[in-house]
């Protein structure tokens, strides 16, 4: 079996859209989940040191099913003076690594209002335009089979894939 892996990606939705859309996935499979909130450590630019702050977060575990194992953690950082990027964190366990998570990934996506992984001129301006993260976002998305040009959004996918076991076949 392989390990798990981990993946973060910064995304332009909040942390609850980012974990009710994992949830409705889940219940759409059928599959058993957990949601739990906690804190965590962030730096915090203020002029020319960073200072350690906590941010909360939110946290889904998939519990049954072929999901198993999928854990999604978000939260919000906030670069600069104001405005906040969302973090999103997934624990794929290794039965799920390739293809069965990119189609994961790419549901979740859709299940969005906007795209995650572009930002709108004020969004930027507010946060700070010059950030890596703008371009960096797109490069994390586009390494996971997702066509990131301008007129790419909306995507459509059905959940769960055709190949994809039923959760109640596993049991």
């Amino acid at each position: 079996m392989a390990r798990p892996r981990s993946v973060t990606l910064e995304v332009n939705i909040t942390p609850t859209q980012a974990i009710r859309s994992l949830r409705e996935l889940a219940q759409r499979a059928d599959w058993e989940w957990e949601r739990d909130e906690g804190s965590r450590l962030v730096d915090r630019m203020m002029v020319i040191m960073p200072i350690a702050r906590a941010t909360r977060t939110f946290r889904i575990a998939i519990l049954s099913g072929i999901g198993r194992g999928v854990i999604l953690t978000a939260w919000e950082e906030v670069a600069g003076s104001a405005g906040g990027i969302t973090k999103v964190e997934w624990i794929i366990p290794g039965h799920l690594t390739g293809d069965p998570f990119k189609e994961l990934l790419r549901a979740w996506c859709t299940r969005h209002p906007n795209c995650p992984w572009r930002w709108s001129f004020a969004q930027r301006s507010m946060i700070g335009f010059l950030l890596p993260v703008w371009r960096r976002s797109r490069r994390e998305f586009r390494k996971f089979g997702f066509d990131t040009s301008k007129k790419s959004w909306p995507i459509d996918a059905d959940w769960p894939p055709v190949g994809w076991p039923d959760a109640r076949e596993e049991e």
